[in-house]
């Protein structure tokens, strides 16, 4: 990773990205600029590519900033400042830039297999965009900001602390079901407290996006995520299919699960709160101090030192404060993610570690973000070529969390707690799927339906948790907390249609892992040399480069799952 921010040739060092006036000179100068041959076009686009990461790393420092403080008065004004004055300039701008490159001649003569994709992706682009959008996508992240500072504001008592409810869901791996229960409780009524909140953000969201399909002639607003997403190489029909497959692979190993972990705990039923406990009732698996992030750091390190020296040394240049910012506080947005800092080409990790096992799992697929980020910007000076489909972004991060499994014994030396550590992993995968499929058929049925009631949502969310939910988890009496489940999801506040993109990673990194259990140099070596690509090549090719199956149907997820539990049940209890 580069220790320097690399030398600016168009933009000047003292640019103020925050003032629109120092920033429009040089958009301007790039519209008014003849471009009369391929040489000139390439010029053209390296100091367009300058300018935008330049912008880019500034908005994204903005949206850290946010992230990290939410309770911060002068970051959130920054980041306002930067959502509502400088972004909604530029757009306008970059579609007029699009346009003029795709009416140069001499685009045509670039070469296809570096440029091809971008000019499919700014040809669509320049379609779908429309000047009257974008004060309404302003709008839209404004309310998300809004969705921010009220997850971020979200705290309770318990056992004697002020605990974020990051914080608070460690007490559910107890084996004290009383403490599970409280815990759980305690979690869910805070949430309720603003359900109405959200609900009135929410629909506010969805008549802005409405109105942004009608703007751009398209039948509804997944239409034009289809377009916003470049989703070229799927259609909703095949994200159904996806859902179908999973109803029936997945559900029955699932509910097979759930049965043996009935048993175990010795319940008739499940409660929402048996679901990550130890099923032998053992203490929770503590992989490193809550209060010593640099701990995970130090561990996760070692991990990928073991996997693949290079990797180790990539991570080990990422520094707290300028590329991570990992324990959960209060005031902090919820989740995690990696940003890409475009100028500095450098990555930045954002969780909310607690001193869990799901922790480590976080970091590993967010270092696997980072490290495509790294490899892809290595390679490409263009900003603009860096960036794969996030289907194979994701396959980059889940990957990692199952290449790593070979080396938790850095987190667990105890075989025992490796085994369950391992085992909490692989039963995640099986587990996982179905909730992808759930909250993807969600946002079909969202944007399909506009006009839709609280009431109507609220019925359609439950029959759809109905028919992918787990049969052996008793929900009486919980119906609030049940009804409301998907506002927990940020995707669907903040990133609409994002969510299948986990579902056919996870079938590509669970190839690739198998994979790597059989050759695992030449594993590594299409792994690297696939995220190498950025997103020069189409999702098949760069899913055929890593050595995988671009698929999503039974066909690829039957033989996966059944790999899966072949490895679960070689693992001791």
């Amino acid at each position: 990773m580069p220790t320097a921010m690399p030398t600016r040739t168009f933009v000047s060092d003292d640019l103020d990205p925050s003032d629109w006036g120092q920033l429009e000179p040089l958009y301007r100068g790039l519209l008014d600029r003849p471009i009369g041959s391929p040489e000139g076009l390439r010029q053209w686009l390296a100091d367009f590519s300058e300018l935008s990461a330049v912008v880019s790393e500034y908005g994204s420092r903005k949206n850290i900033d946010s992230a990290c403080h939410t309770d911060d008065e002068e970051i959130e004004k920054a980041y306002l400042h930067f959502v509502e004055q400088i972004a909604p300039k530029i757009k306008p701008v970059y579609f007029e830039l699009q346009k003029k490159f795709l009416a140069a001649p001499s685009h045509a003569e670039l070469d296809a297999q570096r440029f091809g994709v971008l000019i499919r992706e700014w040809r669509s682009g320049v379609e779908l965009f429309r000047p009257e959008n974008v004060p309404l996508q302003t709008e839209v992240a404004k309310l998300n900001n809004e969705y921010d500072k009220t997850i971020g504001a979200m705290t309770v008592e318990f056992d004697g602390q002020t605990l974020t409810l990051q914080q608070l869901s460690r007490y559910l791996e107890e084996p004290d079901r009383e403490t599970r229960e409280q815990a759980w409780r305690l979690s869910a009524d805070r949430r309720l407290m603003d359900r109405e909140k959200f609900d009135g953000v929410f629909d506010q969201m969805l008549g802005l996006r409405k109105q942004m399909a009608e703007h751009a002639g398209l039948a509804d607003y997944r239409a034009y995520m289809w377009k916003a997403m470049d989703r070229f190489d799927y259609t909703p029909q095949h994200c159904h299919d996806f859902a179908d497959a999973v109803e029936r692979v997945c559900l029955p190993v699932v509910d097979k699960l759930d049965a043996q972990r009935c048993e175990s705990l010795g319940l008739e039923a499940l409660r929402p709160w048996d679901l990550s406990v130890d099923v032998k009732s053992r203490g929770p698996l503590r992989p490193f101090d809550r209060d010593a992030p640099q701990e995970l750091v130090d561990k996760s390190a070692e991990v990928f030192r073991r996997v693949d020296p290079g990797l180790g040394e990539d991570f080990s240049t990422m520094k707290m404060g300028r590329n991570l910012d990992l324990e959960s506080r209060k005031g902090k947005r919820a989740g995690g993610f990696q940003s890409s800092l475009q100028e500095s080409c450098e990555p930045f990790i954002f969780m909310n570690a607690a001193g869990l096992d799901s922790d480590v799992r976080t970091m590993l697929h967010e270092a696997g973000h980072a490290f495509h980020f790294i490899w892809a910007a290595a390679d490409e000076p263009l900003m603009f070529l860096r960036h794969a489909p996030m289907e194979f972004c994701e396959v980059a991060s889940m990957s990692m969390e199952l290449i790593g499994l070979d080396h938790y014994g850095v987190f667990y030396p105890d075989d025992a707690e490796r085994a369950r550590a391992t085992r909490g992993l692989l039963e995640g995968i099986i587990t996982i799927l179905p909730w992808i499929a759930t909250i993807d058929s969600f946002q079909h049925w969202l944007y399909t339906h506009p006009g839709h009631t609280v009431g109507q949502r609220t019925e359609a969310w439950v029959g759809i948790l109905d028919r992918f939910g787990r049969s052996h988890v008793d929900w009486s009496g919980l119906d609030g907390a049940r009804a409301s489940m998907w506002q927990k999801q940020l995707h669907l506040f903040h990133v609409p249609f994002y969510y299948i993109e986990y579902g056919i990673a996870q079938l590509g990194a669970l190839q690739l892992w198998l994979a790597y259990r059989e050759d695992p140099v030449k594993a590594l070596s299409a792994y690297r040399g696939a995220l190498r690509l950025g997103g020069k090549r189409p999702l098949p090719e760069l899913f055929e480069a890593a050595g995988l199956r671009f698929d999503f149907t039974e066909a690829t997820l039957s033989p996966l799952m059944a790999a899966v539990g072949e490895a679960l049940d070689k693992l001791p209890e």
